[in-house]
């Protein structure tokens, strides 16, 4: 049985922040998105952890998703362009993210006009129903299978994979005669 590669799996993620940054075009495939996606989980939740030690959660966070918001943005478009989807799918990301400042805004107008937060409780729920349907709408898109052969966004990715690679046979194999 393979093993997962974990330096593999940190070269996929690093080789999308550095070579990828701004890079909406071609195709990735779907195992090389989602180990992506994995990475960049646990590297949030360690920061989320350092940022709760160091007192700056909140801030640590919300910075290392700003930082890595143009790779994700990419690597997702270029995602939904193997499954033949546009890439505008992808600014289904952007949906929670303006939808927070519009509650934001709106508890202040109605704390500032009316001096209570009593709209604040009608419209969170409903902010956050809108806000998990994107996600989990841009979730199904993902995981859906490539298109086969070449779409109108490229030719079809390497096929990639963080299993290591076999092990080499202890003996040379016997030379041909």
């Amino acid at each position: 049985m393979d093993q997962i590669d974990i330096n593999k799996l940190w070269q996929n993620f690093v080789d999308t922040i550095s070579k990828h940054y701004m890079d909406f075009d071609g195709r990735v495939g779907r195992a090389q998105f989602w180990y992506y996606i994995a990475v960049y989980v646990v590297v949030g939740i360690g920061v989320s952890i350092i940022g709760g030690i160091a007192s700056a959660g909140g801030g640590l966070r919300a910075l290392y998703g700003l930082a890595l918001l143009l790779p994700t943005l990419g690597i997702t478009s270029r995602r939904l362009h193997d499954t033949g989807r546009t890439a505008s799918w992808a600014l289904l990301l952007a949906i929670p993210w303006a939808l927070s400042i519009l509650l934001g805004l709106v508890a202040f107008l109605s704390f500032m006009t009316f001096g209570l937060l009593g709209l604040l409780f009608v419209f969170t729920p409903i902010i956050g129903l809108i806000s998990l349907a994107a996600v989990v709408l841009l979730i199904y898109f993902c995981a859906q299978p490539a298109t086969d052969g070449p779409n109108e966004y490229g030719p079809v990715p390497a096929i990639w994979s963080p299993n290591t690679s076999p092990a080499s046979p202890a003996t040379p194999p016997p030379a041909a005669s």
